[in-house]
């Protein structure tokens, strides 16, 4: 009754969205806090809710957002997350608000946020392929960044996957989303949890090696997921082809503002150039149409080096 007669009392809706309850964002105008403006909030009282918290949080700085971690059946689960406008109001909160008693013999503690926004997910079965998994994850998550498919470096027949989310609230979401209910992934042995410290350094330092955890066919990512050009320059270098090179030009001019590009793609360690034609709609040549040139022949390069590696593969396999 008293969270409800705050609500009715500030105005401030409150919103739970899969065990995540709070305000948002207030009236922000402008791009999001920079990174260090959250801090963490534990040891809460379950009896504790955002008609106390959020105005004892307020006290110390401008709130960006307030996010309480709930269960299911309504109570808190212990902690939360406050972000500021600034990473000042995050220190602030620091040195005011950690180990204060809230409660009478109950102190709560208030420390900088991670702000986690990596997830891994291991123990796949060995028949999950990278299509597969992006169709579960993009079908129960929202704001996926990229998704990657390796061999499991802690069981043998089983893969591992990473998934980077674009907040560190999506990903404790997501989280939660793949570990309960409907989105939960195939598998009863499947663990998700937050990418640990030591994996991610394993994992970046295979990739500036030019190794795998997977089959060279993992490294195309979902080209809904990131940019194709990007894509491209990733795959090249970790397969050691060389750094591709554009040749792009305006090659005809229809009255009605229609525009015909060529681009030429050469990939060093690849034995011919991949050559594309682009009809595209504007006053005059500018720089966007020979981006989208780029663009396209990237896409025709990624599926004909996809379709020359299954074929690698098929063979390999036959042998």
């Amino acid at each position: 009754m008293a969270l409800l007669n705050w609500v009715r009392e500030t105005g401030i809706g409150l919103v739970q969205i899969n065990g995540q309850s709070g305000p948002g964002a207030w009236c922000w105008v402008g791009s999001p806090p920079p990174a260090g403006s959250e801090v963490f909030i534990g040891k809460l009282p379950q009896e504790m809710y955002e008609n106390t918290l959020i105005p004892l949080f307020q006290s110390v700085g401008k709130l960006y957002e307030f996010r309480l971690m709930m269960t299911f059946s309504g109570l808190n689960r212990g902690f939360a997350y406050a972000k500021y406008s600034s990473w000042q109001g995050a220190k602030e909160a620091i040195a005011t608000l950690n180990n204060l008693e809230v409660q009478e013999g109950c102190t709560i503690v208030v420390c900088k946020s991670l702000e986690k926004c990596e997830l891994s997910v291991d123990g796949l079965p060995t028949s999950v392929n990278q299509k597969g998994l992006e169709a579960v994850v993009l079908g129960a998550t929202e704001g996926v960044l990229s998704i990657t498919l390796h061999a499991s470096p802690y069981q043998k027949k089983a893969k591992f996957a990473v998934l980077k989310y674009s907040s560190h609230q999506a990903a404790a979401m997501a989280k939660k989303t793949l570990m309960e209910g409907t989105g939960r992934l195939c598998g009863e042995n499947v663990k998700v949890g937050w990418l640990k410290p030591e994996l991610k350094e394993k994992l970046q330092l295979c990739k500036k090696r030019g190794e795998h955890l997977g089959s060279p066919e993992q490294v195309l990512l979902s080209l809904k997921l990131c940019n194709v050009l990007d894509c491209l320059n990733t795959l090249c270098r970790q397969q050691c082809l060389g750094t591709p090179r554009f040749f792009t030009k305006c090659v005809q001019v229809k009255p009605s503002g229609w525009l015909q590009y060529w681009c030429q793609l050469v990939i060093p360690a690849w034995p011919l150039p991949f050559s594309a034609f682009l009809w595209v709609q504007e006053d005059v040549p500018s720089t966007s149409g020979h981006e989208k040139a780029k663009d396209a022949v990237a896409r025709l390069a990624l599926r004909k080096l996809g379709e020359s590696w299954h074929r690698i593969g098929a063979i390999s396999h036959l042998s």
